[in-house]
């Protein structure tokens, strides 16, 4: 069925992941489980077959580079896990907008260069689907570009805690084009969300019940550093408070829930520590407490779930299919447009690529 062209916005940590990723996993056999990918094949298409087109930044370090070189250009911080040869994809002046906070201002020096046609682009090179990688916070930055997105007739994979496939407004532009979004907000493989969840769940399945629960998080990547800002940390904050919510039966008061990123700690790169604690009550009113930490590196964390995402967002194109597609947003992200536990939303992506499930 071809190769699927894809766009980036956003060269960070996340891109560098997902491109070396694509480059890592290439003729995967079909018949054997490989560590960190959860397809080796989605309809036809595998990963080998996600082909990254064009690529925006605004970062000076990164525009005017080959994609392979600029994907290792600080501030990117994450794992080298493979090696990329050079694509000729270079990286070109994007929209700056909101993108860059005050606390990594330091870091990042805009580029000179004028914000290059990005619409042009897209509709010049035949992108299929574009990931949206703006650092949180970029909510008028993520809209304009979404409007180069429908202008050009792409799918959009929305990573971001700027709620797009949630908003009625903007599922709707999707709708009407014929075009599949995404969204929002990308979880991990195993990630802290993942976790939150699936312990609710646990908790609620065995009749047991939440009387407090938090999830601190702390990381030495630029992300963190940007949700020092606390006006940015907005949007991440009811995203993956939501996602771990909408898992209760009963909801608890907004008080005896906590949870968001809570500080920036260089040292640890593009790692991410994550503490969870829950308390509540089992039989006879007995008390019970769980407390966990999760350690990993962020970006390659999401990169596998990516790859699924953009794959489901062609087959979506294929099919003619537009608008937010129901299950893989509800398995991939944390503010879908429906909210359904994980077993459930598994389930209808299987569905969707087997085509079994109702188009929505």
């Amino acid at each position: 069925m071809g190769k699927i062209k894809v766009a980036i916005i956003g060269v960070g940590n996340c891109a560098s992941s997902l491109v070396q990723g694509i480059n890592k996993y290439v003729e995967l056999p079909e018949d054997e489980d490989i560590p960190g990918v959860m397809h080796t094949k989605m309809g036809e298409y595998r990963i080998e077959d996600i082909e990254v087109v064009a690529a925006f930044d605004i970062d000076e370090n990164k525009v005017g580079k080959d994609l392979s070189e600029a994907i290792y250009s600080r501030p990117n911080n994450t794992l080298k896990f493979a090696e990329v040869t050079r694509t000729g994809v270079t990286v070109q002046r994007g929209m700056t907008h909101d993108g860059v906070g005050k606390y990594v201002s330091h870091l990042v020096k805009k580029s000179n260069d004028s914000t290059a046609d990005i619409s042009g682009i897209l509709k010049e090179r035949e992108v299929d689907v574009v990931i949206n990688y703006l650092p949180v916070g970029s909510e008028m930055a993520t809209k304009w570009y979404v409007e180069q997105v429908l202008d050009a007739r792409c799918g959009f994979i929305n990573c971001i805690p700027v709620f797009i496939a949630k908003e009625d407004y903007w599922r709707g532009r999707f709708e009407e084009r014929g075009l599949p979004i995404v969204g929002d907000d990308i979880k991990s493989q195993v990630g802290a969300t993942i976790l939150h969840r699936l312990l609710t769940r646990l908790f609620e399945d065995r009749g047991a019940t939440i009387e407090n629960t938090y999830q601190l998080n702390f990381g030495g990547n630029t992300d963190f550093l940007n949700m020092l800002e606390r006006e940015r940390l907005i949007s991440k904050k009811i995203s993956k408070t939501s996602a771990v919510t909408s898992q209760m039966d009963e909801q608890i008061e907004a008080d005896q829930v906590h949870i968001g990123p809570s500080d920036h700690v260089p040292w640890l790169l593009d790692r991410k520590w994550c503490y969870i604690r829950m308390e509540g009550k089992i039989f006879g009113g007995a008390p019970i407490n769980i407390e966990t930490k999760l350690e990993v590196w962020d970006s390659p964390n999401s990169a596998g779930v990516v790859v699924d995402a953009v794959r489901c967002a062609k087959l979506a194109l294929d099919r003619g299919e537009g608008g937010a597609i129901y299950g893989p947003s509800a398995y991939f992200m944390k503010s879908p447009p429906i909210q359904y536990t994980d077993d459930v939303a598994r389930q209808m992506v299987e569905d969707f690529i087997t085509e079994k499930g109702t188009p929505s």
